[in-house]
Parts: structure tokens; sequence; C-alpha cells
């Protein structure tokens, strides 16, 4: 399973921008990670990864919009989560 979720993360550093990346399959791989995830109610999920943390709106249908992937994807940069760097 560890394969598909290297590809959700290497979805997120596609050129272009992807603009179908299944949100709810993208947590489940940050969580593989190690990275924390807090559902909130204002339809936010907050991503806790040591002591960096993102705030990520979740669209209301199953796709994240092009500017949050290019914000998260800075975001895995920061903490090193990268397809370079996954197994």
């Amino acid at each position: 399973m560890s394969h598909a979720h290297k590809a959700k993360i290497e979805r997120v550093f596609e050129h272009p921008t992807s603009a179908n990346i299944d949100v709810k399959k993208l947590i489940s791989a940050l969580e593989h990670y190690g990275v924390e995830v807090d559902l909130t109610k204002k339809h936010k999920a907050k991503l806790f990864y040591e002591d960096k943390e993102f705030v990520l709106p979740l669209p209301h249908g199953n796709h994240l919009p092009k500017e949050e992937v290019v914000l998260l994807r800075h975001w895995l940069e920061e903490i090193g989560l990268t397809p370079d760097n996954v197994a």
C-alpha cells in the first residue's frame, strides 16, 4: 500500500499542478507518513508534523483546488515530505 501512498504524495508535486487529487486518499497518505490530521467542524484539516502546522481547507467536492495543492506542496517541502524522501 505504501506505493499508493507515495503516488499520492507525487501527485502533489506534479507539474503542471494537478486539479484532481482526491483529498481523502491524500489525507490517508499523509497519515501513513506520520502527519497527524485533525478534521475540524469548520471543514478544514489541520495537519501537524513535528513542530509544523498547516491548515488545509477541505473542498466541498472530492478534489483539492490547484491553489491549495501549491500551498500544501510548499508545506510538504518545508517538513521534508517529498517524493524523493518517502518510500
